[in-house]
């Protein structure tokens, strides 16, 4: 059986938002068209605590985009964003939410970042993902969202990496896109990793 997981389509991620992707919006209409065929839908929610320590405001003279080394990982440092019950961290407006099975909350733990919608950054604590596409009997997942080379991309890995058979739907990612050229990494990243890659634009 075939899931489609959506990853990460909330307001701080769109235009106007506290770390938007551009044209992040753009994948709504995608998720839209799409909801209707598929019997199972998980998406997943960046649901960060205030004191979460990616966010730059944090860390003691550094700066959005500087990368610290915390706990044993290196960490890029965020805007403050996605922040539990603010509405930068509700999913976005236009987005058919009813259509959507279960919610897997990520980033909930304020020492270490969760890309990935299975696991944190360092693969210490699973969000409850895997479980819960295995008792559904759920053996391929195709995965869309934002932003492709963070969450999206660590998400289809993780897929791929657990057995899923995993594929990604690129006209429904956009990227951050911090150097240029990080979202075609990424895809290429996915690729190797046995990732089918669906559509383009």
């Amino acid at each position: 059986m075939r899931a489609l997981l959506l990853v990460d389509i909330q307001n701080d991620f769109i235009p106007g938002g506290a770390l938007a992707v551009p044209a992040g919006d753009e994948v709504i209409a995608v998720a839209n068209r799409i909801l209707p065929s598929y019997e199972y839908v998980v998406a997943t929610q960046d649901w960060h605590p205030g004191s979460h320590k990616s966010f730059a405001s944090q860390h003691k003279d550094q700066n959005i985009g500087d990368v610290v080394e915390w706990d044993g990982l290196q960490q890029i440092l965020w805007p403050d964003h996605c922040i539990q019950d603010s509405t930068g961290a509700e999913f976005c407006a236009d987005l058919h939410s009813g259509g959507i099975f279960k919610v897997i909350r990520k980033g909930t733990d304020p020492n270490i970042d969760s890309y990935s919608g299975f696991f944190d950054n360092g693969h210490r604590k699973a969000t409850g993902l895997e479980e819960l596409l295995r008792t559904r009997d759920i053996d391929a997942v195709d995965i869309m969202g934002l932003a492709t080379d963070y969450c999206v991309k660590f998400t289809a890995l993780d897929a791929a990496e657990l057995g899923f058979e995993t594929s990604l739907l690129l006209d429904g990612c956009r990227g951050v896109e911090i150097k240029p050229g990080d979202c075609d990494a990424a895809v290429q990243d996915m690729r190797a990793a046995g990732v089918r890659i669906l559509g383009g634009r």
